[in-house]
């Protein structure tokens, strides 16, 4: 079963997969981190509190995340058409999984800046720091560690819709999983995209669990 093309098929799949997850992943920590930040300083009890806008911000992260992965995907194609000329293929993926998983990431960076000890916000405020200057030289770096995991926990979740983009005209693993594994009922190919995403999770998750120790000045 697993000759010459079959095998030249799945290493194809496996690079499109990581493709789209790191890409996915970058562009999905450049707009999280930008509204957990927003979500930090705007909180009633935040460094610069703006409740109307907290609240705002707080009910579309939430609303956005309550989407399932599929409605969404399908929901977004005139934007994603808008964005990268066509709706199949990685590079359209790319566009709903950013939209799904930037509120995700948002979440997760709020949760690691508000673990920063207060005291330490608190002193840098009676040096007279800014808020930007308490967000990049007090807040980033003592959190740190914890946004590096959750790096970690974003692409392997980034990864699974990924893997499901596959029902809906995406590329990777997931499309020849549905494509050869299910349609044609070829169940060695679904066990090898099933082994292939484990092994990729395995790494993903290793590798930020080692950085987030590097990176932990208490250790």
């Amino acid at each position: 079963m697993f000759d010459k093309a079959i095998v030249e098929m799945l290493v194809e799949g496996t690079v499109d997969t990581l493709y789209m997850t790191l890409v996915s992943t970058f562009f999905s920590y450049v707009f999280g981190v930008v509204m957990a930040i927003a979500l930090v300083i705007w909180r009633p009890d935040g460094i610069q509190p703006r409740p109307s806008l907290f609240r705002v911000l707080d009910v579309v992260v939430n609303l956005t995340r309550s989407f399932p992965f599929l409605i969404l995907m399908i929901a977004v194609i005139p934007i994603t058409r808008l964005i990268v000329g066509t709706t199949i293929g990685n590079n359209a993926t790319i566009v709903p999984l950013v939209i799904a998983a930037a509120p995700f990431v948002a979440r997760l960076v709020e949760s690691s800046l508000l673990e920063v000890d207060k005291g330490v916000v608190e002193a840098a405020q009676s040096m007279g720091a800014s808020v930007w200057q308490i967000v990049w030289k007090v807040l980033l770096p003592e959190a740190r560690p914890s946004l590096i995991n959750g790096c970690a926990i974003a692409a392997t979740t980034i990864l699974g819709y990924s893997a499901m983009s596959g029902a809906v005209g995406g590329g990777g693993l997931g499309k020849l999983a549905i494509m050869y594994g299910y349609n044609r009922y070829q169940t060695g190919i679904m066990f090898a995209t099933v082994v292939l995403l484990i092994i990729i999770v395995q790494i993903l998750q290793e590798a930020g669990t080692r950085l987030s120790r590097r990176s932990d000045k208490r250790l």
